[in-house]
């Protein structure tokens, strides 16, 4: 019912039932849609920034991290499409978006990027100068545009592929010349 009606269409009661639980039950833990909605999304962003320090940090070069975070944040667009669209199109629009833990949570997930780009400025990997707020928007900018139609039911992602070219697309134009030999 949620995602067909989205977060603003649907009740409590509506979501409840797609639960599988009564109504009470619902506002036993939860006192609103909102406070539901940032339970899931906490929980979601938990899990993936667990995984994502694993998996990206796992890795010592930059290619390599840059790469493995492009691939976890498709993939996630693929396995959770819901959640994703729901966040896309309902949460991060809200009038109460800016300021809440859910923008704290986007945030502390971004910057996983920004340390990516300020360990390879530290090594002289990627050029001086470069903006790393600009090149987190423009990666997941672009990835979010590439995501949303397979969300969408449009274009279906090749994870591997995808993420590769995204990567160096955007290496390429920041390697420094030291690097690119």
């Amino acid at each position: 019912m949620l995602t067909e009606k989205g977060l603003q269409g649907a009740s409590m009661s509506d979501i409840a039932q797609d639960a599988g639980v009564s109504d009470g039950l619902l506002y036993r833990y939860f006192d609103s849609k909102r406070a539901l909605t940032d339970a899931v999304l906490r929980e979601f962003y938990e899990g993936l920034l667990a995984r994502l320090e694993n998996e990206v940090f796992g890795h010592k070069r930059v290619e390599d991290r840059l790469r493995t975070l492009i691939e976890l944040h498709l993939q996630t667009f693929v396995e959770d499409a819901d959640i994703c669209r729901l966040f896309i199109s309902e949460v991060r629009t809200a009038s109460n978006y800016r300021g809440s833990e859910v923008q704290a949570l986007n945030r502390r997930y971004t910057k996983v990027l920004l340390r990516i780009i300020e360990a390879a400025g530290k090594e002289g990997r990627i050029r001086q100068g470069l903006d790393p707020t600009l090149f987190r928007d423009l990666l997941f900018g672009g990835i979010e545009h590439l995501a949303w139609r397979h969300v969408n039911g449009g274009r279906r992602l090749n994870i591997a592929s995808d993420a590769k070219e995204i990567s160096n697309i955007l290496l390429d134009g920041v390697k420094t010349k030291a690097s690119a030999r």
